[in-house]
Order: C-alpha cells, then structure tokens, then sequence
C-alpha cells in the first residue's frame, strides 16, 4: 500500500487505505480513457469507510475536489462547440432559476426543518450563507466553489433538513461549475 496522504494517527480514523486507492485507479484511469464512465458529479457524492490509521480525510477531501474539478473542465471541453452547449447551458440557467426561488425565499423558511426533538443545521447560518449562494447565481462574484464545498453550519434542534440543504450546495457547485 502506497502512502498517497499523510495517514490519520494510529487511533484515530481516516479514510479506508484500501477504498482511497482502489478509487484513485479507477479515477486515473478513466481519465486516461475519457470513456465518460466517472463523472465530477459521481466523484463529489464518493464516499469511503473509515478506519483507525486511515488516510486524512482533510488530505483526501482537497484531492478529490481538485479531482472534480477536472472532470468538469473536461465534462464542459466535451460540449463546447457541438449542439449539446446551448442545452448543457440551458439546463444550468433553470437550475439557476429554481435555486434562486429556493434561496430567496423568508429567513427560516428556506428548507424544511427536522422536529424539535431532531438535529439540523442552524437555521441562522444556513440562511446567512443562502444570502450569499443567491448573490453568487444573479452575480457571480461573492462565493468560491470551494467555499461552497467547505460550508459548515452549527447543529440545532429544529433546524433545516440536511439532506436537503446539502441537495442545494450541490445544485449551487453545478451551477458554478458551468459558468465557469
């Protein structure tokens, strides 16, 4: 096994050595083929095992997004030119569209919250970054992608569903990505 991060300590638990490989060869070599076969999209929702002495999650994380990143460039160099951009920029202006009804929707209606006796994300910081996600669509000038990605809100009982908030990030990051 290679050390291609730096590993959590022996007690502590990191990504699965094993899994982070396995899918770091698949990855090179579906780039190197261009067969379509991993998509940025499929390389954001991956996800690994964890294990005591596995490799920084931290580490990892960062690769994997600038992994994605370059599936997007290639995933848009595919469409640039052919009849497929106008429908591939189409599809981004009406996700656009419906994330902005969604994000400029009332403070603390934005999502649907979990019961009171359930975690969520605080309703606060999610609404405070929504306010800045719905500047960087009509703008494009207050967020990075990689902010996007890192976003971190503050649990609190009856606060937003997150399964659905995290839907909207990345419904946001798509977006940024084809206007980029």
């Amino acid at each position: 096994m290679s050390t291609t991060f730096p590993r959590s300590g022996k007690k502590s638990l990191g990504y699965s050595l094993e899994e982070v490989e396995d899918f770091l060869a698949a990855a090179r070599q579906a780039y190197d083929t261009d067969d379509g076969a991993l998509t940025a999209l499929s390389i954001r929702h991956t996800a690994f095992s964890m294990q005591k002495g596995g490799y920084s999650p931290e580490h990892v994380d960062a690769a994997l997004e600038r992994l994605e990143d370059a599936f997007s460039v290639r995933e848009r160099e595919r469409v640039v030119g052919t009849d497929a951009e106008e429908a591939w920029q189409e599809e981004a202006r009406a996700t656009a569209a419906v994330l902005l009804d969604r994000l400029n929707r009332r403070p603390g209606r934005r999502f649907r919250r979990t019961t009171l006796l359930s975690v969520g994300y605080r309703r606060s910081d999610v609404d405070r970054f929504a306010n800045k996600a719905a500047r960087q669509i009509r703008d494009g000038r207050t967020l990075t992608v990689d902010e996007v990605r890192t976003a971190v809100f503050r649990p609190e009982r009856g606060g937003y569903r997150e399964a659905q908030v995290d839907a909207v990030l990345d419904a946001v990051i798509d977006v940024m990505l084809v206007r980029r």
